[in-house]
């Protein structure tokens, strides 16, 4: 604006121009008889005012309306930038509430298995208004965020009931689902850790990924992979477990459980040394498609092709933390 003000100040400066002597009985025809003296009204896009009288010579002076053309220079009301800031920081701690609420609704839904139809209308819901204020528009822009380790905390796909409901049987239990982009080389393993009182071991599958658009993103599964169970050193046996609603006493069990001990440390060892068990996908089951519909340095929500949801959080983040 520094340049069209000089430009302004150049050629809108007041200029003297001398007028013609005037005619017996002419009118002068910028003004009504009266307007001698007195500044004139703006005609089209000059305005002009008439001087006093030299001599019988009148002065006419012409100012170029060049201000009105362009405008008055636009100046940015003070304080607006602090207004921008303090609404920013309101829709950043409304983020934070919701994100908060949505991690508490998942207690005791054991990742979606055990949630009741109103806990997953609730858990809809805060997605929903969440989804609303994505801070990251553009996920498969932001490769960044969305590299790293992510811990499934919820899912409403019906085809991982089955693995989930595993854990529920006696002595097993899910430690953890995960899914790790490597957004360099464009891979990303699923994994799921399973435990017991003999062993832990996991299930994973390989896969590539292909960006289709700024929120999706094209996967294709190569392989799947079977962990070597890692056997405890030391088995520790709990007093009972429930299985089917009935309370199963395992105190008999720890004489048997003692006895093998010794046994199952050497037998560790070897097994331990094998390589995991790879098997291939079949084409059938290869392919599938991820949209993401919230990310942040912390949070990601994804809908897969089958309409399902899945709610992740990034490793190491405070919404782990129970």
């Amino acid at each position: 604006m520094a340049g069209v003000s000089q430009f302004n100040q150049i050629f809108c400066k007041t200029c003297a121009v001398a007028a013609p002597p005037l005619q017996s009985g002419a009118k002068l025809a910028f003004f009504p008889a009266n307007s001698v003296g007195v500044v004139g009204k703006a005609v089209g896009r000059v305005r002009v005012s008439a001087g006093e009288v030299n001599r019988g010579r009148p002065v006419v002076l012409v100012r170029t309306a060049l201000d009105d053309e362009w405008g008055p220079e636009k100046v940015e009301p003070e304080g607006e930038g602090s207004t921008v800031a303090v609404v920013e920081e309101e829709k950043s701690k409304e983020i934070t509430s919701l994100k908060k609420a949505l991690v508490d609704s998942f207690y005791g839904t054991d990742r979606g298995l055990k949630a009741t139809s109103e806990t997953r209308a609730e858990i809809v819901e805060l997605i929903t208004q969440l989804e609303a204020k994505n801070p990251t528009p553009a996920p498969t822009e932001a490769l960044t965020l969305l590299n790293g380790k992510w811990i499934l905390a919820y899912t409403s796909f019906a085809g991982l009931f089955p693995l989930l409901s595993r854990g529920t049987l006696p002595l097993v239990k899910v430690e953890e689902i995960s899914q790790t982009i490597d957004s360099e080389n464009f891979t990303v393993q699923n994994s799921v850790q399973f435990s017991g009182p003999l062993a832990t071991t996991s299930i994973s599958t390989n896969a590539k990924f292909e960006v289709r658009s700024p929120k999706r993103v094209q996967i294709k599964f190569q392989e799947g992979i079977i962990g070597t169970p890692q056997l405890t050193d030391s088995i520790e046996l709990p007093e009972n477990v429930e299985f089917l609603g009935q309370n199963i006493d395992l105190t008999p069990f720890k004489g048997l459980i003692t006895s093998v001990q010794d046994t199952a440390s050497s037998v560790a060892k070897t097994i331990s040394s094998q390589p995991p068990l790879k098997f291939s996908i079949p084409n059938s089951n290869a392919e599938s498609w991820l949209l993401t519909t919230y990310l942040d340095e912390d949070l990601r929500i994804s809908r897969g092709d089958a309409g399902s949801i899945f709610v992740l959080i990034k490793e190491g983040s405070s919404l782990l933390v129970p």
